[in-house]
């Protein structure tokens, strides 16, 4: 059996990950899923989280496995599990992009090219200018289109804004770290928080030893828990 450790994306915490959780865990997988620090449970101030103490903190449930893990990142987890890729390579055996941004050396999140977002609703700066969130009415449009009336709901009671911080942060990649791990994408095609031409520039420049399709909207751990479940327990 695999050990799986799944990283969710911007606003988001481990809670999305539940669906997904049980269904591996159902099939005898081990499952750890960390709070990115400032989400969910964790009481860290949103206003200190950068790139590197999310690494660090994934670094942790890593750590706890105390075997190799198959990595998980969704969205702007991606760039995450990249640089997680590159600090821990010794302590991950796959690395697994969900609907992600998985960026080569020295770019960061915000630099991912999609033309297609410019026709949607954009985040909202806060006062502070240091968090980025969408507002709970924009939330279905964007990241849960195939997703039902009780998702969205959850999703809008515990969603929280995102420090702009680990967004501008550009990763750091050797050939020896992070370049030495097998890579697999998981793409959605009907994605309009990252679009589906995105992700194929994305992964067609980091070649990736699998790519598999989904016909599901930016949140398939809601949308397509089995087809989803399927994909990672074959890995």
């Amino acid at each position: 059996m695999t050990s799986f450790v799944l990283q969710h994306g911007a606003g988001h915490g481990a809670w999305c990950w539940y669906k997904i959780k049980a269904r591996l865990e159902q099939l005898g997988h081990k499952v750890h899923v960390p709070d990115m620090p400032g989400h969910g449970i964790d009481q860290t101030s949103r206003e200190e989280v950068t790139l590197d103490k999310i690494v660090e903190r994934l670094g942790e449930a890593i750590a706890s496995a105390c075997e190799p893990v198959v990595l998980v990142g969704h969205s702007y987890g991606g760039a995450a599990i990249t640089q997680a890729g590159e600090n821990f390579p010794d302590m991950i055996s796959k690395l697994v992009y969900l609907s992600a941004v998985l960026l080569p050396n020295g770019m960061s999140a915000l630099q991912v090219n999609d033309d297609e977002r410019k026709h949607r609703p954009k985040s909202h700066p806060l006062a502070d200018g240091k968090m980025v969130y969408l507002q709970p009415s924009e939330v279905r449009q964007v990241f849960y289109n195939q997703c039902s009336d009780d998702d969205v709901a959850l999703s809008q009671l515990l969603m929280v804004p995102e420090a702009i911080a680990g967004y501008v942060t550009p990763v750091r990649t050797t050939d020896n770290g992070f370049g030495r791990i097998p890579r697999v994408y998981i793409e959605c095609t009907q994605d309009r928080a990252l679009s589906i031409s995105a992700q194929r520039q994305l992964h067609a420049a980091i070649a990736c030893q699998q790519v598999f399709t989904l016909d599901a909207d930016h949140s398939p751990f809601f949308s397509m828990p089995d087809e989803l479940t399927a994909i990672l327990a074959q890995l």
